[in-house]
């Protein structure tokens, strides 16, 4: 009886899955990634990252994949981004989450030199509103662990 059921569910999955494959194409015609529609000018993409991370309801989580979002992409946020950001990592409570969201701009930022000087001055009133410091301030720049360079010993 077990042997019976097993071999007609068996066959059932199986014309199932044979149906399924069937019906779906295997070559797509089109790339649904890269639509050539409306494009977003620069204005509307700053306003929509800044309302996400302006949202009153956003969580910890909304927020590292928003950061992380705009970091896979080939920019440097503008400063209302990183402002914003800054502002709903205050909200919810994650000074920890700021600091890296800081040491990655950071990193980001190393390509241009004078661009982190930028930043820092555009982002300096609203570190001082919500009481930030930078990753440098807190000596994050430095690495607490790194062993003496061996040329140095000596003198």
């Amino acid at each position: 009886m077990m042997r019976f059921v097993s071999q007609r569910l068996t066959s059932a999955l199986s014309r199932a899955t044979t149906a399924n494959v069937a019906a779906t194409p295997a070559v797509s015609g089109a790339r649904l990634m890269s639509s050539h529609g409306v494009k977003e000018t620069d204005e509307e993409f700053d306003a929509r990252y800044v309302s996400f991370f302006s949202r009153p309801d956003i969580d910890g989580w909304e927020i590292r994949k928003g950061m992380s979002d705009l970091f896979g992409m080939d920019l440097i946020p503008e400063p209302k981004i990183i402002c914003a950001a800054l502002r709903a990592c205050r909200r919810v409570n994650d000074y920890a989450l700021t600091v890296r969201y800081l040491e990655a701009l950071h990193m980001k930022c190393k390509t241009n030199k004078d661009l982190w000087p930028y930043v820092v001055q555009e982002i300096k009133p609203t570190l001082d509103e919500l009481g930030t410091n930078l990753p440098a301030d807190l000596g994050y720049d430095k690495p607490e662990l790194a062993l003496k360079s061996v040329f140095d010993v000596h003198g």
